[in-house]
């Protein structure tokens, strides 16, 4: 029990040292808005983990998830949260719970959280976190994500967490005036590109944020497991 206990704390010490140097890693990134560090940082990425990987639990890298599925690299994450720009007024809607990571973090940044998984495991483990935390401002859907949520719509803010081949036109129908969507572009064996783009009066403004690698959006009936 006691030799549990110590290997428990040794783990504790070590993440408190990984997520230090984490957040200076995030810095260096050019994520710098105090309020999505804080989120970050207080949010239990090794809660998201498969044991196999929690050793690399506050390393700066994607690990697998199972489904085919990752958890982002946290830097990705950064970016794209601090891009979106929400707030405790904003309604987001955002496109892949996946491991629910992200979704944890824009929910201690925004009013509510609409998050949409394909696969039905990766939707109700996320699920089970969200309970155990008592994040009581998401509102999860096991759904395809590339239809969007009509029923709420529109959204001042959408992220997508995986790589459409292009602008999905049913979510930019879907986002707000001056709402903003932050989505990754490219095919899966290609480039992709991260953009922000802002709905201004019916136009949308778009700008590319950053270079990244995401698994590919994927259309089509829930999927059970994969």
């Amino acid at each position: 029990m006691v030799f549990e206990i110590d290997k428990l704390n040794a783990e504790k010490a070590k993440w408190h040292q990984e997520k230090a140097a984490l957040i200076l890693a995030l810095r260096r990134a050019g994520v710098t808005e105090e309020s999505v560090l804080n989120a970050i940082e207080h949010t239990p990425r090794h809660v998201f983990i498969p044991a196999a990987f929690r050793d690399h639990t506050y390393q700066n890298s994607a690990l697998p998830i199972g489904c085919g599925q990752t958890i982002s690299q946290p830097t990705i994450v950064g970016i794209m949260t601090q891009a979106l720009k929400t707030n405790k007024r904003k309604l987001v809607l955002e496109i892949g719970t996946g491991s629910g990571y992200q979704t944890m973090i824009l929910s201690l940044l925004s009013r509510r959280v609409y998050t949409i998984e394909r696969v039905r495991e990766l939707s109700l483990h996320a699920q089970d976190i969200f309970r155990q935390f008592e994040c009581h401002n998401i509102v999860p859907k096991i759904a395809d994500g590339g239809l969007g949520w009509p029923e709420v719509a529109p959204f001042e803010r959408i992220i997508v967490t995986a790589a459409a081949e292009d602008f999905p036109p049913i979510l930019m129908d879907q986002l707000a005036p001056d709402g903003i969507m932050i989505i990754p572009i490219g095919h899966e064996n290609d480039k992709q590109t991260l953009f922000r783009v802002i709905n201004n009066a019916g136009r949308f403004d778009i700008s590319a944020l950053a270079d990244v690698r995401f698994v590919p959006m994927l259309s089509g009936t829930v999927l059970e497991n994969i």
